[in-house]
């Protein structure tokens, strides 16, 4: 197993810089600070999973993740933002074309939106008739257009798909058609301001509705026939994966300060933190790098179930490894670690928080 690189390598030191300058103002804001958002919108993160045919960048996955890890280690609201807006501009390889071209029109074009099938979308006409409320859209304040997920309705009778279960699809919304509503209230990723949201009453025409399903995609590309499920289980996993180096690398300055000016802290007590340390590191870049052959196999072969197991498995493994690696380091941080005001406990908070996430909280 080759050695594997730091996330630091990835990105030009005057977009790091850029991005952690501004990290305390965005949490303060709630959302990213508008230098965070210039400098995505002009390397064109929001749209790295965005079909080439409408100006985005159609990454490959195993690049992509990558990336994505990178920006999470720089910081992770910054990331988790730019990693949920791109996955639903990965969309735009199943949206109608004529909507799609209008949706990507706009430069600064960004999606966000919910999985939770928490809205109805009730037959009417040529379209549908939409109500329903969503939570935790990361991005949403960022949003040109917002996708929502919906039970289909007939009058007050579900539509049933294929497998007699109530057929659920998602839509994409003008941003200027739905209500925003507080509701991050969570001690980490406060700077993406994943609000809820709500519809009432909302017609819209059918074209608005498409399918996640390869044979659904209207672009010809292996990104859009990749499956969804291991597409955003690796994108959220590498998230975990940035924040835990990020906690490592301010692990050694935070045990400087701690040798230095706490008496009780001995020469001893210092080789246990160090040793801790280098073991911690050595375990979580075996997982990134066993996590990072799997995205790649894949990849080259998007079809093999087994393969695609090893994703999941991976990422689940990762996320777990990511979350271990910190807690067993952050004893020794003292209580920089447990200040609000500081770097490292920003980045324990957001850790312990994109942690949450139901996709990667069980191993299989």
């Amino acid at each position: 197993m080759e050695q594997i690189k730091h996330p630091s390598t990835l990105l030009q030191p005057a977009w790091v810089n850029t991005i952690r300058k501004y990290a305390p103002e965005a949490e303060q804001l709630g959302q990213l600070h508008p230098a965070q958002l210039t400098l995505v919108y002009e390397q064109q993160w929001f749209n790295l999973l965005s079909p080439q045919l409408y100006g985005g960048q159609e990454t490959p996955l195993p690049q992509l993740i990558q990336t994505e890890e990178a920006l999470a280690w720089a910081d992770g609201s910054l990331a988790w933002v730019v990693t949920l807006c791109c996955g639903a501009g990965w969309f735009g390889g199943f949206i109608e074309p004529h909507v799609a071209q209008q949706i990507y029109s706009d430069k600064q074009a960004c999606l966000a939106g919910s999985g939770a099938p928490t809205g109805t979308a009730t037959i009417t006409g040529d379209g549908y008739i939409i109500n329903g409320s969503w939570k935790y859209a990361s991005g949403v304040h960022h949003a040109t257009y917002i996708t929502v997920n919906c039970n289909i309705m007939d009058g007050n009778s579900p539509v049933l798909d294929a497998d007699g279960s109530q057929l659920i699809l998602p839509f994409v919304l003008d941003r200027k058609d739905v209500q925003l509503l507080s509701g991050w209230k969570y001690i980490g990723m406060i700077a993406t301001g994943s609000d809820a949201y709500e519809v009432k009453d909302l017609y819209i025409n059918k074209d608005r509705c498409f399918k996640i399903d390869a044979s659904a995609k209207v672009i010809d590309s292996q990104l859009y026939t990749y499956p969804f499920m291991q597409l955003a289980e690796a994108t959220l996993a590498a998230n975990l994966s940035g924040l835990a180096v990020h906690f490592l690398d301010l692990c050694k300055p935070a045990f400087e300060f701690k040798a230095t000016n706490i008496r009780r802290v001995n020469a001893a007590n210092v080789l246990v933190m160090d040793e801790a340390l280098r073991s911690a590191t050595l375990v979580l870049n075996q997982a990134r790098a066993t996590f990072f052959e799997a995205v790649e196999a894949s990849w080259q072969n998007p079809l093999d179930e087994k393969l695609l197991k090893a994703v999941s498995a991976t990422s689940r493994v990762l996320a777990k490894i990511s979350r271990e690696c910190v807690d067993e380091l952050y004893p020794y941080c003292g209580l920089l670690a447990a200040s609000p005001d500081t770097e490292i406990n920003r980045v324990w908070r957001d850790l312990h928080t994109a942690s949450q996430h139901s996709l990667l909280t069980f191993l299989d």
